[in-house]
């Protein structure tokens, strides 16, 4: 039995005489040949057997050769490597070490919390409770526009809370809560209070939110199994990767912007780094995989630079709401423009990365179909599929992002704003660049990434750089067999004239099993 491999061209030498021997007894030699130039199976002899060649050699491919050569590999890791080195001195360089401290103040998400439980709820009248002032409303303070006189009218619930955590763990406080809140507190449940030292003894506890950390471990256990689930390994590498990634925008990336570091320097490092790791642990180190890498790169530069044009030339501020008000409050020296475009750059990371995967994967599969198949034509062909994501895509980064601010568009339609006008306020104009940045991004990535991924899959292939001799291809192996039969039939004349009619039916059986 001869294993071999088609090449990508007929050998230039001569065939080998055991290539498909003709009727003797081992006549029904095995060619394990993967697939010819056009995609197209190939047997002993090319499917070209006659007279008592014989062979019935049929295909078992255990897969195609890498399409890229070891000096087109060297040519990718001599640009990936430096790049990965610069990511690595860059992290060292701006690596934080921690979040800065600083005095809170008590608004918003700075201020002291802790965990709590509801241990009793009564009904009380709402007019009794709030002529004594008793009990702290906090954050649970009766909506604006609410009238005194429905309030009186109204009936209250006067809840009292245990504080579950911290200094103050069993001491009890009295919450009011009016009966028009969205919020309503009910015997037994978690709750998240704020503690404010310098306030009055009674005042010091408020409820700010509910506990839900088991509804929201949950889910994320139901997601982490689906994934297992469906993409086995390829699952908890991406479980992995998502873990590091969060490490990365934790410890790295939000730490470093606190401290004072450019917005957009941190963001590209950061994203740089995710995207090496998440790429080459899910999808693995291969040629494949680096041309997706250099594809995501390539878009993310182009994202930054139409982000930085279009936010300075639109004027914005990135100060827009409460949290970045607050944000730039405790922290001056944060530019806050540049914190919106490392967020335009890091929320478009995650979908570059699934289209520039998919593109040459796709160009890979189109090269493996048909390795004949010029960078041209898988460009062409890769290109088809690329529409069709890029159609997806954007909208899908478009209806994520009107999802986002969907209470802020309510509010411009309850306004009867016009569509200009809702378009120019800034709060909007923010979400718009964003978009379309991101948007713009992603649709380049497509011809880009499926460029480089033909170029690279069709710029050589291993077969040229050497044939062994036994890899006979199969345009010799017609005339191998040609020949073969014509001297077995000599001989078997000459010597063994009763033997002609078995080696001729065994010929004859190889041929219909050919086709």
């Amino acid at each position: 039995m001869t294993t071999t491999q088609q090449p990508p061209y007929p050998p230039t030498g001569p065939p080998h005489g055991h290539d498909h021997g003709s009727g003797d007894d081992h006549g029904s030699g095995h060619d394990h040949g993967a697939r010819d130039d056009g995609g197209h199976g190939s047997g002993a002899a090319g499917g070209n057997g006659s007279g008592g060649s014989g062979g019935h050699g049929h295909s078992h491919s255990h897969g195609p050769a890498a399409p890229v050569s070891r000096h087109l590999r060297k040519v990718i890791a001599a640009i990936l490597i430096p790049f990965t080195v610069a990511v690595v001195v860059g992290m060292v360089v701006l690596w934080p070490g921690g979040a800065p401290s600083h005095k809170r103040t008590g608004v918003g998400f700075d201020r002291q919390t802790q965990q709590a439980t509801v241990t009793k709820v009564v009904s009380v009248s709402c007019a009794s409770v709030n002529a004594s002032g008793g009990g702290s409303t906090g954050d649970t303070s009766t909506a604006e526009g609410s009238s005194a006189a429905q309030e009186a009218a109204g009936t209250c619930k006067k809840a009292t809370v245990t504080v579950s955590t911290g200094k103050d763990k069993g001491r009890t406080f009295t919450e009011i809560v009016q009966p028009d809140q969205s919020r309503q507190l009910h015997q037994g449940e978690k709750v998240v209070v704020a503690y404010e030292p310098s306030a009055p003894r009674d005042l010091q506890y408020s409820v700010t939110d509910v506990n839900r950390k088991f509804p929201m471990a949950l889910l994320a256990g139901i997601f982490a199994l689906a994934v297992v689930v469906v993409g086995r390994l390829r699952g908890v590498m991406a479980l992995i990767a998502l873990a590091i990634s969060f490490m990365i925008l934790n410890f790295f990336i939000l730490p470093a912007i606190l401290h004072g570091s450019n917005p957009l320097i941190v963001a590209v490092v950061g994203s740089s780094a995710i995207m090496l790791i998440a790429l080459y642990m899910c999808h693995g180190l291969s040629a494949r995989t680096s041309v997706a890498v250099l594809g995501t790169l390539m878009s993310l530069v182009l994202i930054g630079v139409l982000g930085s044009v279009f936010i300075g030339w639109a004027a914005l501020t990135g100060n827009t709401d409460d949290n970045t008000g607050l944000i730039h409050g405790l922290y001056p020296s944060i530019d806050m423009s540049g914190l919106l475009l490392a967020g335009v750059i890091i929320g478009s990371l995650g979908v570059l990365d699934d289209v520039t995967v998919t593109q040459t994967s796709a160009v890979w599969e189109l090269h493996e179909a048909n390795p004949s198949m010029g960078w041209r034509g898988l460009y062409r062909a890769g290109i088809r599929i690329g529409r069709d994501h890029i159609a997806s895509v954007v909208n899908t980064l478009v209806l994520a992002y009107a999802g986002a601010a969907l209470p802020l568009l309510l509010l411009f339609s309850i306004a009867q704003s016009s569509v200009g006008a809702v378009a120019n306020s800034e709060l909007v104009a923010e979400e718009i660049v964003r978009t379309l940045v991101g948007s713009i991004g992603l649709v380049a990535s497509v011809p880009v990434t499926t460029a480089l991924a033909a170029l690279v899959v069709s710029a050589d292939r291993p077969g040229r750089e050497a044939v062994p001799a036994g890899m006979a291809g199969s345009a010799g192996a017609a005339g191998a067999a040609t020949s073969a039969a014509g001297s077995a039939g000599s001989a078997m004349t000459s010597t063994a004239a009763p033997s002609a009619k078995p080696a001729a039916a065994r010929g004859g059986k190889g041929r219909r099993r050919k086709h």
